[in-house]
């Protein structure tokens, strides 16, 4: 099936000073996908969307969005996409539906307040301030002021750091519904967890760069050893019997647990079951886990994601 681009960015740079903060980015976005950018805190992430959005001069390169230059035309580009920053700020005295209302003087098109607030849960607080929201509930009225121009492309700047586990599994859910409606979103995070759920394709960036950009699946399955089976018994096991099993890379022992560190869980499983069948060995716990875009990324650069 064809699909069309509508972020198109080549050979992008940004310097501030002697610091290269983006350093030669190209990629692409089809439309109506969820794309991620994941990496450290300084690995350039909002720098390149910064420059993506019009909001920042590159030092190089180009950024095209749905066929526009974003530097050219920034007001052309602008009446399309909507921006949610990491950090926001709003008049104090302006009730929620009244700072909606006065962003969507600034587009040509509008949507409604009530839709809006209604769309992000927050339709009871149409006539509250900004700060007698909660954390969660002023994450989601963020998005509802991104929106108010019924933009095409959605840019999400770590859309949920500082939310507790409720309130960002909330924001994930609304984020799946921007991508049913057929509208393109760009995100950054360093959440690898969000990432995997929300996106069908990821960049992940170090130190300016792009060191990889698939699925991710593809870029977990891309590993070495993605999968470790993990398995205790009453009897133990013995690891050199356990080293035989097809497809196993490497065994560890720790606390009655065994490690079986396996290049493909669909054969070590089986001729794990058929050897503890064979020789009178009741498996106690079994366990199959796959490794995850933290492992990808500590694989890419030898760092911790969060480091």
């Amino acid at each position: 099936m064809a699909t069309e681009s509508v972020i198109s960015i080549q050979g992008l740079v940004k310097r501030f000073g002697k610091l290269t903060a983006v350093d030669g980015v190209s990629l692409e976005v089809q439309r109506g996908e969820v794309f991620g950018i994941l990496g450290p805190n300084g690995a350039g992430k909002t720098t390149t969307l910064e420059c993506v959005e019009g909001l920042l001069e590159p030092s190089a390169g180009s950024t095209l969005i749905l066929g526009v230059d974003t530097h050219k035309e920034p007001e052309k580009v602008k009446e399309r996409i909507g921006i949610q920053l990491q950090a926001s700020a709003y008049f104090d005295y302006l009730t929620l539906t009244e700072i909606l209302e006065l962003f969507g003087k600034f587009y040509r098109r509008q949507l409604p307040p009530d839709v809006l607030l209604r769309r992000v849960g927050l339709a009871d607080k149409a006539k509250s301030t900004v700060g007698h929201l909660s954390g969660g509930q002023r994450q989601r009225f963020t998005i509802a002021a991104t929106l108010v121009n019924d933009p095409e492309v959605v840019f999400l700047d770590e859309p949920t750091t500082g939310l507790d586990p409720q309130a960002r599994r909330s924001l994930w859910e609304f984020i799946q519904d921007l991508h049913r409606e057929g509208r393109t979103v760009v995100l950054t995070t360093h959440y690898m967890e969000e990432a995997q759920f929300l996106c069908q394709r990821v960049a992940i960036m170090d130190m300016g760069k792009i060191v990889a950009l698939d699925t991710p699946a593809r870029l977990i399955h891309a590993l070495p050893v993605p999968y470790v089976v993990k398995v205790t018994t009453v009897k133990g096991l013995p690891l050199d019997a356990m080293q035989r099993l097809d497809a196993v890379r490497e065994v560890s022992h720790h606390n009655g647990e065994y490690s079986i560190r396996s290049t493909d869980a669909a054969a070590t499983l089986p001729a794990l079951i058929s050897w503890a069948s064979a020789n009178g060995t009741r498996l106690e716990h079994l366990e199959v886990t796959s490794a995850n875009l933290e492992d990808v990324f500590l694989a890419l650069t030898g760092k911790a994601l969060r480091e």
